[in-house]
């Protein structure tokens, strides 16, 4: 059965790229560094219809699409290897262009138990993610987190993230483990060749959230600040 959480190594013709994916009950919901990833699903036999829509949330133009397009329509199908998905598709606005991809699951053991959500609390949804060091460390990540139901799944084009929350009454905390799923030691020397620890506290509304956290990053303890926006309500 396709479901679950996956890491996702994709290219366009030649050009490659990497993100991260939940996929449940008809939806897939995630995205990267720069662009999010928002579709749907079918099943048939041992086949999987997959539409999904790229959109931009990053605007930093040093992070480009493996498409070359901030917006792009995928088609495609396809089916599993062992525990992999292979598939294989087109994009509506490049009709000529190849799209490969293989998803790999990422284990559940490490996603802790879900919290609770009272009123007022955060909204089930696709978020856009930009996180920055304080104090003076020179270092951040953008991405996208997916929150439901007091579980975090995300992550971007090195990195995947699954944690836990609890909200209510426009306020949240939790916590979350950020892990490689791309060797990124040398892109990233703060969180590359690690898994860092978040604990974090933070207000909430409908448009999005913030928060301020404590992470662990080897021996290493730094504070970071992230703001959350609403791109998909679930």
């Amino acid at each position: 059965m396709f479901g679950g959480f996956y890491t996702v190594k994709y290219q366009v013709n030649e050009a490659s790229a990497r993100s991260v994916m939940y996929v449940h009950g008809g939806k897939m919901l995630g995205g990267n560094s720069a662009f999010a990833h928002i579709g749907t699903y079918e099943e048939a036999d041992d086949e999987v219809a997959v539409e999904i829509k790229t959109i931009r949330h990053n605007p930093d133009q040093t992070f480009r699409s493996a498409a070359g397009l901030d917006t792009s329509t995928l088609i495609t199908r396809g089916r599993p290897d062992g525990t992999l998905y292979r598939f294989e598709g087109t994009l509506k606005e490049l009709p000529g262009a190849v799209f490969r991809a293989v998803l790999t699951p990422v284990e559940e053991e490490p996603v802790p138990t879900a919290g609770g959500v009272g009123e007022g609390g955060v909204v089930d949804g696709l978020y856009s993610l930009r996180l920055r060091t304080l104090d003076g460390v020179d270092a951040g990540l953008t991405g996208v987190m997916l929150l439901h139901g007091g579980r975090i799944l995300g992550g971007d084009t090195l990195f995947y993230y699954v944690g836990s929350y609890t909200s209510q009454h426009g306020r949240w905390k939790g916590q979350i483990l950020n892990q490689e799923h791309t060797p990124a030691k040398d892109q990233d020397p703060v969180f590359g060749g690690r898994e860092v620890g978040i604990g974090f506290s933070g207000t909430c509304d409908a448009e999005g959230a913030y928060l301020e956290a404590m992470a662990l990053a080897g021996k290493r303890s730094l504070r970071l600040s992230a703001e959350l926006k609403l791109m998909h309500r679930l």
